[in-house]
């Protein structure tokens, strides 16, 4: 038994020579963003947001949510942030663009991407950053909630928790759903005190002290935004093309512009 005992300790300690030692973590003072994949915070290798000033139909949301982020860039108290709304109106690219442009005035503020779904993790992140002597947006994309319970670790990091994210930090979360989290009949009935279930539904989402919604446009607002590309990258802008586009697709939105207009750089082979 002691000699089986001596083998495996051997192989174990020859697999662990063998294996790559984990990649060094990121300096969290050089670099505009991050990914934090639970256990390493790793430099972005790309952060080319586009402009700001692009991302139309939004205006309300831009301004609330820039100013939100100097303060935190300026050691001012900053809210953590919902963006909720329909698919593809532009919350996710208003995050990195407004991030950009902070950093751009010569805000010392970075991006922090979480592309990880275990949101336990995010303890030892805040860790890592607590010290340093800049501010973070810590990014949290597509984010939902099947069930309350999900939850609470998530509530529990925004406020009241004992491992809250330290005052460098905000959270900033985009959701397709206003509570994070489906608010359907068959699951309230199931409850023991209905009210119980909504309840804990909306606790969540009051957490975020701003919160920004995001609607579909209209024709109107969507071709305003590919006009805004197309004059941005000196291509043709043909309305009735523009909306052919978004009628075979199905949907008039921020992405479906920009997919529009990067088929119509592809058929004037031009690069974007």
């Amino acid at each position: 038994m002691d000699a089986q005992n001596d083998t495996l300790a051997r192989i174990a300690a020859a697999l662990e020579r063998l294996a790559p030692p984990p990649p060094p973590a990121a300096d969290p003072l050089a670099h505009p963003a991050y990914l934090w994949d639970g256990t390493v915070l790793k430099a972005a290798r790309a952060f080319d947001p586009l402009p700001i000033a692009l991302l139309s139909g939004m205006e309300a949301q831009k301004a609330s949510f820039v100013a939100n982020l100097q303060r935190l860039a300026g050691g001012i108290a900053a809210q953590d942030v919902l963006l909720w709304g329909a698919r593809g109106t532009g919350k996710s690219a208003l995050v990195k663009s407004a991030v950009a442009a902070v950093q751009a005035g010569g805000a010392a503020l970075a991006l922090i991407e979480v592309v990880t779904p275990r949101l336990e993790t995010l303890p030892a992140l805040f860790a890592a950053i607590a010290g340093a002597g800049r501010a973070f947006a810590i990014f949290l994309d597509d984010l939902g909630f099947e069930h309350p319970g999900e939850a609470r670790a998530l509530r529990s990091l925004l406020q009241g928790g004992a491992e809250a994210r330290p005052a460098n930090a905000r959270l900033v979360v985009t959701s397709n759903r206003r509570h994070l989290m489906p608010r359907d009949l068959a699951e309230q009935a199931s409850a023991i005190n209905p009210r119980d279930s909504v309840d804990d539904s909306l606790a969540l989402a009051d957490r975020f002290g701003l919160s920004l919604g995001f609607h579909v446009v209209d024709q109107d607002a969507y071709l305003a935004i590919v006009a805004g590309y197309c004059a941005t990258h000196d291509l043709p802008f043909d309305p009735t093309d523009a909306v052919g586009w978004a009628t075979r697709r199905g949907s008039r939105s921020g992405r479906i512009a920009w997919q529009y207009v990067t088929d119509l750089a592809g058929r004037h082979r031009r690069a974007l």
